[in-house]
């Protein structure tokens, strides 16, 4: 998911949908029935008449969230003839069930009746909502320009709400810069006109970005602290519905960037009981269902986690939506770990050309097709030019497993050994069992068996701990290999027993095989010798070189000048490094 739609502006555009709408009473029936246009279907009733009860019924239906009904009753009144408060409703109302250009001429008229009233607060506030609406739709020098408009209209002496929302936009460019110290300074500024006007939907920018700000800048507890006071605000019904739903949105995504799942959950969950409460709202939904399939898929839901995201993709294709990208990579990455390795290609394919990078997923993929060389060259360009701190973990992760099966223990201890400093100064127990899983799986392919063990039960137990299942089962496949290579065989069907029950369950096919395999599978032979097999098969049984050299009725010289060829041929420096590789690639 890039920056420039990470931060609060860019989350909240439309993502598809429809709704349905109970009715509202009476008057709301008259309104919507006998209002066509407005005037013409019932001569006893006038124009104005007919105005001021859609403007009742409106009044209704949007204190009651039904903006469906809300903007139907008032886009069938002239906008001149819209008080002020019902221009802001329908504009509001417009916005919420996706009619974006309505919602920005709404703004736009009342912008200029304030204006000629000399009302220049409302007329700058009126202008920021325009600018917002358009930065939705991707229209960002029409939205400067309506910045620039309330700016001026504004001037420098009046001291209002209006002020404060116009410093909102600086917070984000100032966060898209990486200047992350300039957009605490704003976003503190703002927070002190909200709270000297006590505007909520103020505050809860300011705050949002405050807590951006400070986890930009590496404090990971303080920003964690205004992201869950921003959500209290939200969740109490204290902030009007844009800008709950855009909030909701950003803090789902920085607590998914940050690998605090269970927060993530959390706030979904609340979401998604938000969203329920107003079957009319299309912004929101597209972007932030992403998000809910990708914890689907983390809790083991894999079914779930499809059906979501697949209609997640549907909201976000008309029109093309900045997180379209991430929808298409989420179902490649479904699509991969359950074995459709065709349709993951055309999923990363697509992610392309919405311009999202498909990374790690897609070097993933190439290792799944065999080209192991191709996806270390992929996972290393990604690794270089990776910029974004958040982005990191997954790519390194990625880079142990691929290095590791092209033989690169010292690149995969570096990449492991960065991705333990990163989960160091993290407070998520997700980063601590991604760098324990990473850690263990390079220090085994080293041949240091006994120290590989450790981490990788470190892993598997916080694994547990969380409940996700798939992460859960993939430790317990280099704990299983761990013990082969301990020569601990009973343990070690154990642990690949384990992993199989697991990757069976959620049809997890390429995992399901490699555990079928490494249990007493396929054999081969791969380049080794048939005594040089002999003698690796009884180094994975735990036998010294004395003890193999008696079975065998060779000389310990023998042996040893056995080990040192295998360890040439398979790339390793170690007899525990040998028995990982020979049960990786089906050779014992």
């Amino acid at each position: 998911m890039a920056v420039a739609i990470v931060r609060v502006v860019r989350i909240a555009r439309r993502g598809g949908g429809g709704s349905t709408v109970s009715p509202l009473g009476h008057r709301c029936d008259v309104a919507l029935h006998r209002s066509p246009g407005i005037c013409g279907r019932d001569p006893a009733l006038g124009c104005a008449t007919l105005g001021r009860m859609a403007e009742a019924a409106a009044a209704d239906a949007f204190a009651e969230r039904a903006w469906a009904v809300a903007y139907r009753l008032l886009s069938q009144v002239p906008l001149a003839d819209l008080t002020h408060t019902d221009l802001d409703r329908l504009a509001v109302a417009a916005y919420l069930v996706g009619e974006d250009g309505e919602a920005v001429a709404a703004w736009e008229h009342a912008y200029k009746r304030h204006t000629c009233a000399a009302e220049q607060a409302e007329a700058a506030r009126c202008a920021f909502w325009a600018a917002f609406c358009l930065m939705m739709r991707g229209q960002m020098a029409h939205a400067g320009g309506w910045l620039r408009r309330g700016q001026s209209v504004l001037g420098h002496d009046l001291d209002c709400p209006a002020r404060g929302y116009l410093l909102i936009p600086a917070v984000l460019a100032a966060l898209d810069s990486d200047d992350a110290d300039g957009a605490r300074r704003l976003a503190v500024q703002a927070g002190d006109i909200a709270g000297r006007f006590r505007d909520a939907d103020l505050a809860a920018f300011s705050t949002l970005g405050h807590g951006q700000a400070l986890l930009a800048m590496g404090d990971e507890a303080g920003g964690l602290a205004r992201l869950d006071e921003v959500m209290l605000a939200v969740c109490s019904g204290e902030v009007g519905p844009i800008a709950s739903g855009i909030v909701y949105c950003a803090v789902i995504l920085e607590c998914l960037q940050l690998f605090d799942l269970a927060r993530a959950a959390e706030w979904t969950a609340a979401l998604d009981e938000w969203c329920r409460a107003q079957p009319d709202v299309v912004p929101y939904r597209g972007q932030c269902s992403v998000h809910q399939s990708q914890l689907q898929q983390a809790a083991g839901d894999w079914a779930g986690a499809v059906a979501t995201v697949a209609d997640a993709r549907n909201r976000l294709s008309d029109p093309p939506h900045p997180a379209l990208g991430l929808a298409c990579y989420q179902e490649g990455e479904l699509c991969r770990v359950r074995g459709d390795l065709k349709a993951a290609a055309d999923a990363y394919r697509e992610a392309t050309r919405a311009g999202y990078e498909p990374m790690p997923g897609f070097a993933l993929l190439e290792l799944q097709r065999g080209d192991a060389t191709s996806a270390a060259v992929s996972i290393g360009r990604a690794l270089r030019e990776a910029g974004q701190p958040f982005r990191r973990p997954g790519l390194l992760a990625a880079a142990v497993e691929i290095r590791v099966a092209v033989s690169d223990v010292t690149g995969a201890t570096e990449a492991a050994a960065e991705l333990v400093s990163i989960a160091d100064h993290s407070s998520s127990p997700v980063l601590r069992a991604m760098a324990a899983h990473a850690m263990g799986a390079a220090l085994l392919a080293s041949g240091q068996t006994t120290d590989a063990m450790v981490q990788l039960r470190e892993a598997s137990a916080t694994w547990q701990r969380l409940s996700m299942p798939y992460e859960t089962a993939r430790s317990a496949v280099l704990l299983g290999l761990g013990c082969a290579a301990s020569g601990d065989s009973a343990s070690a069907a154990l642990e690949f027993g384990n992993a199989r029950s697991i990757f069976e369950s959620l049809g997890a096919g390429p995992d399901l095989r490699r555990a079928d395999r490494l249990a007493g599978g396929h054999v081969g032979r791969g380049p080794l010798s048939v005594r040089e097999l002999e003698v690796l098969a009884l180094v994975a049984e735990g036998r010294t070189s004395r003890a193999i050299a008696s079975s065998l009725r060779i000389s310990q010289h023998t042996v040893r000048r056995h080990l040192e060829n295998t360890f040439a041929k398979l790339g390793v420096t170690s007899r525990a490094a040998a028995v990982v590789y020979a049960y990786e690639h089906d050779l014992l």
